[in-house]
């Protein structure tokens, strides 16, 4: 991606001229330059020396009275879904970006490139080569915040290398670091490495985090290799604003400690006495594993720093803020090593459920759990086009937590095809489970005149019934949830967050719930495997309980239970992987042709 085409070239021009040009500005190249009519090119020795080129040439430098064009070389061929967009306004937020984006198309990727200049730079990848093409057509010269983008196509290599299906690659990684210490966006971060460091600040501190004209956010993002985005428009007149850190953990620590001493130095000139503690926002989904059971996490990290610790009461959780406030009290210097350690455990317990997901997605085929919204809003993976407000029929006393553990319920609406629209390729048997729920939380799953109930069940693609109590002092009542992979896992995942958000459980428990699910008696012996083998493997792979009593009386199909405990993720994936096992067992006992034998063919007639 390191050869360049200059456009807009006068008949005149020379090599000579382009030497020069070059050598004045000081733009190293690694060949010499080809000049055609109205045209040239040349190859510089790296992407940084390309993108100087373009930055610093480009519409901006004359030869001969015309004004220079200069972009990447590209070959027709890989003309394809990969575009560069250049001149974006510094202080343009990736929201808004991502938004704009999203208008001409489902964007695979966008990574910030590392310029010298000003405004920032983007490679964008599209899922399909007229997406990019109408994005090109629309953004190329297109105003925003008086800056005018610049638009151009970049060397898809895969559109060469795998012909027209290379547009629906996922994951594709643009080439080139990552832009980190610009004064623009910032350093974006990657899915699989890290979540932002959110924090909240007085209200009457963010003049003098951001400084004079910008400088010091500047100078902190240039130090500390992040992108920070200060949300001073949100909760206009409320006492304290969120910041969002996107950076390496090193990076958003020195940033967050840089911003503390800020606040210190403003609070002293000022003469601010009240204590300013360090809050961090953290999703509710991670709290639980953060504090550990019975408190331990916490303490420790209180111990080893010096520091005191509360977190903000559930009851303080909204629709549209899933987020707890961990507010760290003590010294500067200790306040900063235990932002380390509860990030750490945040980052720990965030990529545990990335793990889990991609298991759940090679497990329940055609299921995207991408576009489930299952991580804060705003963090990594969160797909562009995701909307932020649920719409109509997305309610019911159903409340983020009422679908995902993790996002904002209306990305989850917005973005999960109806079970009836699209189901799943194959076809794949229904499958019954059997999950039980503290008997007091029926009324909440059911809902008033039953209307929760049925949404779920429409919802889900799945029929859901509550069965009687088995006594009156009965403490537990099941739900029999019948419907595909798909249709189970939206169901599930509905109840465990309903009972979440209902306060059936604990501010410092993690919702578990116990899941039966009927297998074949003569497939019993293949789930325990020999010695308990494979119930052993199964129970440390999906970290859940999974339990085959013994001397079961089969019921009258000849089934007998097992038994799965453990949070949302465990369950499911203790539920796929038995369900693998079932599936192998009904193919070995499916008769195989007779060694030899030919197919029979139709008759001519």
């Amino acid at each position: 991606m390191n050869k360049l085409y200059i456009g807009n070239v006068s008949a005149e021009a020379s090599e000579e001229d382009f030497e020069t040009i070059f050598e004045q500005w000081k733009i190293p190249h690694s060949g010499p330059f080809l000049v055609k009519t109205g045209y040239a090119f040349v190859d510089c020795p790296d992407e940084k020396a390309a993108m100087k080129a373009i930055d610093v040439l480009s519409g901006k430098v004359e030869l001969h009275g015309k004004l220079l064009e200069v972009e990447h070389s590209v070959p027709k061929r890989q003309r394809s879904c990969k575009l560069q967009i250049r001149n974006i306004p510094p202080h343009m937020q990736w929201e808004v970006l991502d938004s704009m984006l999203a208008q001409y198309g489902a964007v695979e990727s966008c990574e910030q490139v590392n310029t010298d200049t000003e405004t920032a730079v983007v490679n964008v990848r599209y899922a399909a080569k007229d997406q990019a093409r109408l994005a090109m057509e629309k953004l190329n010269g297109s105003m925003m915040e008086n800056y005018a983008l610049k638009v151009s196509y970049i060397p898809d290599e895969t559109a060469a290398a795998e012909g027209p299906s290379a547009g629906g690659r996922r994951g594709f990684n643009a080439r080139g670091p990552p832009r980190s210490s610009s004064p623009g966006l910032g350093a974006r971060p990657k899915v699989q490495s890290d979540i932002p460091l959110r924090m909240l600040v007085p209200t009457q501190f963010v003049g003098a985090i951001i400084g004079k004209e910008g400088a010091t956010i500047r100078n902190i993002t240039k130090q500390t290799h992040s992108k920070i985005d200060i949300h001073r428009k949100e909760n206009a007149g409320a006492a304290e604003k969120p910041i969002t850190i996107h950076s390496t953990p090193e990076g958003c620590s020195n940033a967050c400690r840089t911003i503390m001493e800020i606040m210190q130095k403003e609070a002293l000139d000022t003469k601010f006495t009240e204590e300013i503690p360090l809050k961090i926002l953290a999703h509710n989904n991670f709290v639980g594993r953060l504090i550990g059971k019975e408190g331990r996490n916490l303490k420790k990290i209180e111990q080893d720093t010096g520091t005191k610790i509360t977190i903000s009461p559930l009851q303080d959780l909204t629709l549209y803020n899933p987020e707890r406030t961990i507010t760290v009290k003590g010294a500067i210097e200790a306040c900063s090593r235990a932002e380390e350690e509860v990030m750490k455990k945040i980052r720990e317990s965030y990529e545990s459920d990335m793990a889990a997901m991609n298991l759940q997605s090679n497990l329940i085929p055609g299921l995207n759990l991408n576009a489930l919204g299952l991580f804060p809003s705003g963090a990594p993976g969160m797909g562009p086009s995701m909307s932020s407000v649920p719409p109509p029929g997305a309610h019911g006393g159903c409340s983020s937590f009422g679908c995902s553990p993790y996002g904002v319920e209306g990305q989850f609406w917005a973005s999960m095809p109806s079970a009836s629209s699209q189901p799943l390729a194959g076809h794949p048997e229904s499958e019954t489970v059997h999950l039980f729920i503290p008997a007091l939380a029926v009324g909440a799953i059911i809902g008033k005149q039953g209307q929760h109930i049925k949404q779920l069940s429409h919802f889900a693609g799945a029929s859901i019934k509550i069965a009687p109590a088995e006594g009156m002092d009965a403490k537990q009542r099941m739900v029999i949830i019948v419907g595909p992979p798909e249709a189970q896992f939206k169901a599930q995942c509905r109840i465990f967050g309903k009972l979440k958000e209902e306060n059936f459980f604990g501010p410092k428990e993690e919702v578990k719930l116990e899941a039966h699910i009927k297998v074949p008696s003569f497939a019993a012996g293949r789930v325990i495997g020999k010695g308990g083998k494979t119930v052993n493997e199964l129970q440390n792979l999906t970290c859940a309980e999974v339990v085959v009593p013994r001397d079961q009386t089969p019921d009258e199909n000849d089934q007998v239970i097992v038994k799965i405990s453990g949070h949302f993720f465990a369950c499911q994936l203790a539920q796929r992987k038995i369900q693998e096992i079932l599936a192998q067992v009904r193919r070995q006992q499916q008769p195989k042709p007779t060694s030899g034998a030919q197919p029979s063919l139709p008759r001519r007639k």
